[in-house]
């Protein structure tokens, strides 16, 4: 059947809805030397991230992960997206990060990996969508307004 006939009969629509209910598979996206990069943010944080195969490093401006981040909550935060799709210790990480504060840092860093993990792997994006990484968070400071100490904070009132 043609595209540009008309279908008029109960099996030729279940035909076309068949044909419609079936998502198209991603193909991986990876460069020649088979890495994935995107980025990642969070409030004023922007991580750059490019993940390959490997043994499990993680270096971020040049630095081990545990050097630059010494808390071990944020060091959790950032491999949450392996350990939630069974791939810890199977690629190796580089970073840039600039801009916010180490926290802000650590989220955006686990963004830019969940972003990667879905370019490389594309079967994993249901796993990583459920856990929420692939969702941007996009709140961010709001501005001080004027005659107001802080953005909602007001001066002290007082009647006499």
């Amino acid at each position: 059947m043609s595209t540009n006939e008309t279908k008029t009969t109960l099996e030729d629509l279940k035909v076309a809805a068949t044909e419609q209910a079936t998502p198209a598979v991603r193909a991986p996206k990876k460069d020649k030397l088979g890495r994935s990069q995107s980025v990642g943010k969070k409030k004023n944080a922007i991580a750059r991230v490019i993940i390959k195969m490997g043994k499990g490093n993680i270096t971020v401006n040049g630095r081990a992960l545990e050097d630059y981040f010494p808390r071990p909550v944020l060091r959790m935060i950032i491999n949450q997206p392996f350990a939630v799709t069974n791939r810890e210790g199977q690629f190796d990480v580089q970073c840039n990060i600039r801009g916010g504060g180490l926290s802000g840092q650590a989220y955006a860093l686990r963004h830019g990996i969940s972003r990667c993990l879905d370019l490389f792997e594309p079967e994993l994006h249901t796993a990583l969508k459920r856990a929420g990484f692939l969702t941007r968070d996009s709140r961010v400071v709001e501005r001080k307004k004027p005659g107001l100490s802080k953005a909602r904070k007001r001066f002290q009132f007082s009647k006499r």
